[in-house]
């Protein structure tokens, strides 16, 4: 039997994919959540064989909860609705064990749980050729400040934040800014986020 820990942050969603687990001869979903820091304890808790996750909650993303629980016996299946190469890339940087789609059938995806479980690394085919065609120019720091700027944070704001200088804020702005090929701050921001680098 494959122990399953759901999290996922709609309701509806996490119950439907739960029933559609539930039914699986070989499946049974021991615990769901609907944000990282629950799922966290659920896997704490449970300690089952596979962790299905979204990627976008509240608190912790389903990437946030894989680095954590990166080198530990219960693997990480990814399953969203962001086809987005540089989530790809982050997650496989994360441990996980499989990053699906979710609106791929269902049977994919007890298919891609079951695999995960044997050990097997599972990447949705449309991302998998997609992910190692762009690769993410962005540096930690770049990435840390263009996340706070997301945040709606002036210069002045992140350098506080920071403990930076707000001259040494505008440069890695700037740089990531002529990576990205944005023309200001903001522009970068959501390019990086849409590209799944954030």
């Amino acid at each position: 039997m494959i122990r399953v820990v759901l999290a996922e942050d709609q309701a509806m969603v996490r119950g439907a994919f739960a029933q559609l687990l539930d039914l699986q001869p070989d499946v049974t979903v021991v615990a769901t959540a609907g944000d990282g820091d629950e799922a966290l304890a659920a896997v704490a808790e449970h300690r089952p064989d596979v962790l299905l996750t979204d990627i976008e909650m509240p608190g912790r993303t389903g990437l946030d909860v894989a680095q954590e629980l990166r080198g530990e016996r219960t693997r990480v299946l990814i399953i969203t609705t962001f086809a987005r190469s540089g989530y790809l890339r982050r997650a496989m940087d994360a441990g996980v064990a499989g990053y699906v789609l979710k609106d791929a059938p269902i049977a994919e995806l007890v298919s891609a749980l079951r695999r995960v479980h044997a050990g097997e690394r599972v990447v949705a085919p449309e991302l998998a050729m997609a992910a190692w065609d762009s690769a993410d120019p962005l540096t930690p720091r770049e990435r840390e400040l263009l996340q706070e700027v997301l945040t709606g944070a002036s210069n002045a704001d992140i350098a506080v934040r920071l403990n930076l200088a707000e001259g040494t804020v505008r440069n890695y702005l700037s740089t990531a800014m002529a990576k990205l090929g944005a023309r200001n701050r903001s522009e970068a921001a959501r390019t990086a986020k849409e590209r799944g680098w954030l």
